[in-house]
Order: structure tokens, then C-alpha cells, then sequence
């Protein structure tokens, strides 16, 4: 699909889609430049936070899909890396808020409220701020956009307590799936609130990890390979914030064939009880297998458990080499080590399975850039009914 010319892309309808998922790269170095821009103002921001209250400051991450996702894979790492003296981390989808507010926004918990938006015009993402707003009392707010345009962004003006930072221009993706824009939003997340790796730490991981999402991009036969399999169903797996990263991977799959193929997600140790009877003989099993030494053993134990099974025909392993390996198929980064935190290793895993979803969007034919024929699902979300909130 990368080394295809723009002519061959846009018969196929897939140019939008294939440009931006092979971008990304490029993306997330613009990405860190812009956060190296902007650190004074976002230290100012977050000191200021610190000051007007004593206690641990409630981060919630929010978005509605793919946005979500983003704080999905987020908070476990952050957890263990992020300032837990200052803040503590959740994530909640904006489709669970704007329905229940009472079951998740505290009115008199400090709260930092951090939105996630492509576009910035989802009704529940706007409707979430207008909730919390609303109901808490100490808030601040965080808004991770992609669209300077958007309503989320145009809202945070002249507002103190809202601090908006921009991702790069071309992350508003053109295309129906969200790749760059949910890339560079989990990434300046990172870079802002991973606490324990210095600057010069995390410079290094965005070489690396550029490295590795251009390597899938050199190695894309290789995933040609895994799609020309007989398959019906696809299943991720990982640990930790990679857990969350399986509902982003499957979701993909999803959009761009308009589910023509069957999707699971679950986590590693999870996958025992009872979702693995999705298992079948046109199944594909992918783990994305974590770096660290403790986690990792769960990890490759599920995969030897099912390739040990003898029903799926492909049982995938995707990840660095470290000291225990799956030794059956996989994805092995040559540019990567296993030094490299789960944090930032799933950006070079989720370009690989965006690389999986657009090659197997176009082996069922259908059109990467406009997979829903029916328009029932849309690139922005249509037919929200906000009701009032009394």
C-alpha cells in the first residue's frame, strides 16, 4: 500500500487513509518540537493547578472512541509513571458522562479534566465540558485537539483555567478512521504527564519509536503476508495500557471494513475466561507483547497456550526481543529494544495494526476512505440527541 503511487491509492479509495497512517512518523517529531514550544506554558499551567489546592488533583481523560482509547491506554502507565503525589489518573468515555454525569463527575473532588477530539465537535465531547462545568467545582481543563477550529478549542478562549495545545496540522485526519490524530494526542499526553522519564529520556523514545512505525512501513509484505490468510475474525490481546491500546487495534479493523470481520479485544490473562471461545480455525490471534520482564511472561504464555491449541491458524506476537520470547510467528522491531516503556511502545504496534486494518479493508473491497456505504456511521458522530441536564 506505501509504495503504491497516488493514482493507484485513489482508485482503490484508499489515498487518504494510507498517506496518514504512513505519516505518522513525521507527526510524532512535530509533535515533540510543539511540546518543547510550549513547556513553559504547560509547567506554568500545571504549577498553578498545584498551588490552589493540597490534595491529589483528579485527572480524567475523556473522548468517545478512538479519543477514548487514547485514555484507555494511557492510565495504567501512568499510574505507575505519572506525578501520583499531584494527580491521580482515570479515564472515562464522554458517552458514559454525558449519560450518567451523577455516577462520574465529582462536585467537590479538584478536578483536571483533559479532552481528547479529532474535531473538537463531537456532542458528547462538548456536552461532557458543559456538564463539568456545570457540576464540579474545582476544574480545570486540559483540551488535546487536533482542530483549532473545533468547538472545543474555540470554547477554551479566553478561559484561564483551559489550557488548549494543538497537534500538528496534518493529525485532523481527512480520513474516516482516526490513525494520526490518535497517535499525536496519546503522545503529548506522555510528554506531559509522564513524570518519571526526564526530556533527553523521552527525545530518545520518539526516535525510536519513529524509527520503529517507519520500519512497519519498510516491512508492510510482511503484514501482506498475515491478511492473505483465510480468516474471518481477529482477536488482540495485551497487558496494561497495551489492553487498552487492543480496543484502538480491533477498532480499526472494524471502521475500515465496515465490520466485515469479526473483532475481539481483551486482555492477556483475561482472554482465559470465556472470551477465547471466539477462537476458531479462521481466527487471527495478535499479542502485543510487553517489555516489561514481569508482564511479558503472561504475555508469551498466552500465546504458546493457543498456538498449543492447534485452531487458529495464525498466532502473532508483536514486539521487541528481550530475554523470553514467543517463538512462533511475529512482528519483531529491529530497531527497538526491550528498554523501551509499554508507554511509548504502542505507537509502533498501533501503525502495525492500522497497517493490518487498511490492508484488510481493501481485501474485502471495500474503500478505506469511505468504509461505511451505508452512511450509518459517520466521521463525526450524527444524531446525538444532548438532553438537558435539570
Amino acid at each position: 500500500m506505501f509504495s503504491k503511487n497516488d493514482a493507484e491509492l485513489k482508485k482503490m479509495g484508499a489515498i487518504i487513509t494510507t498517506r496518514e497512517i504512513q505519516q505518522q512518523p513525521e507527526l510524532w517529531h512535530e509533535a515533540w518540537d510543539n511540546y518543547q514550544n510550549s513547556k513553559t506554558e504547560i509547567s506554568k499551567f500545571l504549577d498553578g493547578i498545584a498551588s490552589q489546592t493540597k490534595e491529589a488533583v483528579r485527572v480524567v481523560f475523556v473522548g468517545a472512541g478512538s479519543s477514548a482509547y487514547v485514555g484507555d491506554t494511557l492510565v495504567p502507565y501512568l499510574q505507575a509513571n505519572g506525578n501520583r503525589h499531584q494527580f491521580r489518573f482515570e479515564a472515562i468515555d464522554t458517552t458514559k458522562i454525558v449519560s450518567t454525569p451523577h455516577d462520574y463527575l465529582e462536585a467537590d473532588t479538584p478536578t483536571l479534566l483533559v479532552s481528547f477530539a479529532r474535531s473538537g465537535n463531537s456532542p458528547e465531547s462538548v456536552a461532557t465540558v458543559d456538564l463539568a462545568e456545570k457540576l464540579v467545582k474545582h476544574l480545570w481543563q486540559l483540551t488535546i485537539t487536533c482542530a483549532p477550529e473545533g468547538k472545543l478549542a474555540k470554547h477554551a478562549e479566553d478561559d484561564a483555567n483551559n489550557l488548549v495545545l494543538l497537534q500538528p496540522a496534518r493529525s485532523n485526519d481527512k480520513g474516516f478512521a482516526m490513525t494520526g490524530s490518535f497517535s499525536c494526542m496519546m503522545l503529548t499526553s506522555l510528554f506531559v504527564f509522564d513524570a518519571k522519564h526526564t526530556d533527553h529520556q523521552k527525545a530518545i523514545y520518539v526516535d525510536q519509536i519513529t524509527k520503529m512505525g517507519s520500519e512497519v512501513i519498510d516491512r508492510e509484505a510482511e503484514v501482506k503476508k498475515v491478511v492473505d490468510t483465510d480468516f474471518e475474525r481477529i482477536i488482540y490481546l495485551g497487558s496494561g495500557g497495551l489492553t487498552g491500546l487492543t480496543r484502538e487495534a480491533q477498532l480499526k479493523v472494524l471502521e475500515l471494513t465496515a465490520g466485515q470481520k469479526a473483532t475481539m479485544f481483551d486482555s492477556s490473562m483475561g482472554f482465559r475466561h470465556g472470551p477465547k471461545s471466539f477462537v476458531n480455525d479462521k481466527a487471527l490471534v495478535f499479542d502485543f507483547i510487553s517489555n516489561d520482564a514481569y508482564t511479558r511472561q503472561y504475555d508469551v504464555d498466552i500465546l504458546n497456550e493457543v498456538q498449543g491449541d492447534h485452531i487458529a491458524p495464525v498466532v502473532f506476537g508483536i514486539g521487541v526481543p528481550s530475554k523470553q520470547n514467543f517463538d512462533g510467528q511475529g512482528f519483531t522491531f529491529t530497531n527497538g529494544n526491550d528498554q523501551l516503556p509499554d508507554g511509548y511502545m504502542a505507537f509502533p504496534d498501533i501503525m502495525f495494526a492500522q497497517t493490518l486494518a487498511l490492508m484488510t479493508s481493501v481485501k474485502v473491497g471495500n474503500t478505506p476512505d469511505t468504509p461505511s456505504a451505508t452512511g450509518t456511521v459517520n466521521r463525526v458522530v450524527k444524531g446525538v440527541t444532548i438532553h438537558s441536564l435539570d
